[in-house]
């Protein structure tokens, strides 16, 4: 249930971000969800992609800093409260979240999920009936 999530610090230049998914489509990598937050001098990717150990290794030898995280990838209904009730549960579990962000498709939304207990998250989330997206449901085979 864990997912492998980059991180990557990109400097505030004209194509850098362009050099990244260049570096990812030549390796046949795929995206699959991605945020970016932007400082003055730099900016920070994050994304779930489909060969996350080869992304890292080709993303190195390209010179770029990038982390590998765990996070866990909540799919929930894309309706009104769906996500509160999933935060309610969290919440109500003393969980902290570092950030999250999400993407949505016509009935389901996932949120990608990071926090410092990543499998104790999943376990809660489990307990509480709530579906979890599999690695292997965004991998690349």
């Amino acid at each position: 249930m864990i997912v492998k999530q980059l991180s990557v610090f990109l400097e505030n230049k004209l194509g850098r971000l362009t050099e990244l998914t260049k570096v990812l489509a030549e390796h046949d990598i795929n995206i699959s969800a991605f945020s970016i937050a932007d400082g003055t001098d730099y900016g920070i990717i994050r994304c779930i992609v489909g060969r996350p150990e080869l992304a890292y290794t080709v993303l190195k030898e390209h010179k770029f800093s990038v982390t590998i995280t765990d996070v866990a990838c909540l799919i929930i209904p894309h309706k009104p409260g769906g996500l509160y009730h999933a935060l309610q549960i969290i919440s109500n579990n003393n969980i902290s979240i570092d950030y999250m962000y999400a993407f949505a498709a016509e009935h389901d939304a996932v949120v990608v999920i990071r926090t410092e207990s990543t499998q104790e998250l999943i376990q809660i989330l489990q307990d509480n009936k709530l579906e979890l997206l599999r690695s292997g449901d965004i991998y690349q085979i």
